[in-house]
Formats: structure tokens, sequence, C-alpha cells
């Protein structure tokens, strides 16, 4: 593979380790690399996920973060502690505004709560090539916050993310260049690539295909046949070849493809009380898109059984877009009443409005107001903008099948 004509950036994908046990240790006062520590959703129930793991209790115990409460070892060396997002969040604002010490906004690329892209083009002479620049950095983050990192280093996001996942997670700091990618890439299994999941693994495993190097060097024609784009795009990560860009374009903002929301329920719902959530959820998904000044002609309606017995995923177009809170509910009420099965109970429900539209324009209607609906919709939003998001709710939210109420004290799912 000929290089030359790819572009070859300073790319850091830093990643914090153990992002919500790390700080819930340093606001202990605890050691994050050496105390025991889980963060849980929820301690009152014995199911909840834990989050986050400290370093010492995945180690020692083999406790990952997809584990559930009750399965931790009755160890009394073991903190177990309760998320608080709110928290999570404002130390992420922290080491994002850290970075900003080192360059511009539109070099930082945000990856999640935790993790993060950095392009440090240009800062040779000020503080030293690409891996000096992470060094500092790593260091600061540790001195000023007590929190440790990862970073990978590379010419493209992809690069750095992979090399970050494979190795720099164990020594810290890692790099890989457009010339490392046949000795520190190739050999690796194709599941622990970054971007290659379980169903992709198969599929690739069927044809063959089990390092990164048979990937490298498959027919590109047969991956894309297979594929389609994805398949070109596997072929070319392959050879560690990614074009995305490494600078963010604050002024174009990509356009907004739809609106939902979603809950996975924390005990089984009737069909009765899943009317009062999709209620809530078509509140949120309206206001919203009203926010936005927008309004669609698509709604999907999807259920999930409790104890992944099934479900459906079902949508419906409207002749003429809208955002009225109670247009939407009545889809959904049809679409509910046609797919559900009445003998199963109701664990997961998600609402969403597609298909959108600038809201510009009321189509009248000689046996509704349509304007004073719409207009009645926006009033709710001031209200709730100036005095809260449960400033004013449906009845059926102070129901106990409400959703609003609890989701409002929440971030991610989980309490602030």
């Amino acid at each position: 593979m000929d290089y030359s004509s790819f572009p070859k950036h300073n790319v850091l994908c830093i990643d914090m380790r153990s992002f919500y046990a790390s700080i819930e240790c340093v606001k202990r006062g605890l050691d994050p690399m050496t105390t025991m520590l889980a963060v849980v959703g929820d301690k009152n129930r014995s199911g909840s996920i834990i989050l986050a793991a400290s370093p010492a209790l995945k180690q020692r115990h083999g406790v990952k973060n997809v584990s559930r409460y009750f399965e931790l070892p009755k160890d009394p060396a073991i903190y177990v502690v309760e998320a608080k997002m709110g928290d999570y969040v404002n130390m992420s604002m922290q080491i994002t505004k850290l970075l900003h010490h080192y360059v511009p906004k539109e070099a930082i690329h945000p990856y999640s709560v935790d993790e993060m892209w950095i392009t440090v083009d240009g800062l040779e002479h000020l503080y030293g090539n690409a891996r000096h620049v992470a060094q500092m950095i790593k260091d600061e983050i540790y001195d000023t916050m007590g929190l440790t990192c990862a970073i990978g280093i590379g010419d493209n996001k992809f690069l750095a993310k992979v090399v970050m996942d494979l190795y720099a997670k164990k020594t810290g700091i890692a790099t890989c260049r457009y010339q490392d990618v046949e000795r520190l890439l190739w050999p690796v299994p194709i599941e622990k690539i970054w971007g290659i999941g379980r169903r992709l693994t198969i599929h690739l495993n069927r044809m063959g295909i089990v390092y990164l190097g048979q990937l490298a060097n498959y027919r590109l024609d047969r991956l894309k046949k297979r594929f389609g784009v994805i398949g070109e795009q596997l072929y070319w990560h392959a050879w560690g070849v990614d074009l995305s860009p490494v600078y963010d374009s604050f002024g174009n903002k990509e356009e907004q493809k739809g609106f939902g929301h979603g809950i996975t329920l924390l005990r089984d719902y009737t069909a009765e009380e899943t009317l009062t959530c999709i209620l809530d959820l078509c509140e949120e998904v309206c206001r919203r898109a009203r926010t936005h000044q927008r309004a669609g002609r698509t709604i999907h309606l999807g259920i999930g059984y409790a104890d992944n017995s099934g479900g459906f995923h079902r949508s419906r177009s409207l002749h003429l877009p809208t955002n009225v809170t109670m247009d939407i509910y009545h889809i959904c009420l049809q679409l509910f009443h046609q797919f559900y099965n009445r003998h199963s109970k109701i664990r997961r429900v998600t609402v969403s409005l597609n298909n959108l539209y600038d809201d510009i324009e009321t189509q009248l209607n000689l046996f509704e107001d349509q304007p004073k609906k719409k207009d009645i919709g926006y009033v709710m939003d001031t209200i709730r903008a100036k005095y809260g998001s449960t400033a004013i709710l449906r009845a059926t939210s102070y129901t106990e099948a409400g959703i609003t109420r609890e989701r409002s004290k929440k971030i991610g799912g989980h309490y602030a």
C-alpha cells in the first residue's frame, strides 16, 4: 500500500480508565488503581447493572462492566456506590476545558463522556512530538484531577483509537503509524478491532477471515459485493486508512434526521400502564421537535416484551407533518392496538418522529382548531424552559405508570 497520498496527522485518542469508578474513588480520597470499587445504577435493585468497576476489582475478581449487582463477590473490601451522572458529566467538561489549553475547540472531537480524539498538529515547536504532548496531557490530568488515562497516537482517528484499545490500555501510551499497521494490527483477531461487532465477526469468519491481515488481503470487490459500503470501509480500515475529518466544523451542523426517546422499564408493565408511558414519550419527542422548529410525518412505535420474548416495531405516515403530542399519541395507540400481543407484559417502549419538515405551516381543519393545538404545545414548552421540565405535566404523568418525573432526575438513564 502506498500511503503517500493519504492524510497524515497527529491524532490522540484519550480514554479515561474506569472513569466512573475512578471519580468515585477520588471523591472518597482513595487510590483509583488499588481500590476495589463498583458503580451501580441502583443499589436497591439486585439486578442493577454494574456501570463501572475499578481496575483492582476487575483484576482480583474478574468483575466486568456488564455484570449485575447480585454477581458481586461478598468481599468486605469492595466499595459499592450509586452512579452520579452529573458528577461524571461535569468532570468530562473539566477535561475538555483542560484540552482547550493545548488545542482549539475544532481540534477536539468527543466520542463519549470518557473518551475523545484531539488533533495536535503543529504543536512540535511548543511541546515536542506527539508522544511528548500525550505524556503532558496524561500527567496534567492526573496531577489536577487524580485520574489516569490511556492515549493512542495515530495518523488518523482509526489508528489512534485501535492502538489505544489494543496497546495503550496496558502501557499507558501507544503509537501506530501507517508503517506499523502490518506489524501491530494485522496479527490481531478481527473481533478485537473497533467497529467490528459480534454479528459481523461471524460473517467474516465464515468467509475465512479471522485476523485483520486476512481482511486486508481479501479482494475488495468481493467485500463490496457482500457488505456494500461497509465492506469497502472494512478493507481500508484493515490497511489503517481512515479519511474521516480530524477537525470539527462547528459552523456546519449535521441536519437532524429524527427525534426519538425510549425507555427500559424497571418492572413489567400492563397494556394500560404502557399507554401512559407512550404518552409521556410522545410529549418528550414533540417537545424536542418543537424546540428545533421541526415537524414530522412518520411516527414509529417500538414495544419490547418482558423476558426477551419478542415485541414489534411499526411505523405509520401522515399526509401532513405534525409536532402535536396528541396527534402522534393517537397514531401510536393505533399501532399498539393493532400489533400488541395481549398476553405479553411489556419491558421496553420507544417512540420516534421521522421524515422531518420545517414547522412553518399549519393545515386548517374544519373540525379542529389545529393552530390552537400547536400553540398549546409551544406555551407548555416555554413554561418548562423557564421553570423546569416538570413544571407542567399531564395528569397521567403523576400516576404510578408515569415516567417523566423520574426521568427528569436522571442523566443518561441514571441519577444525576
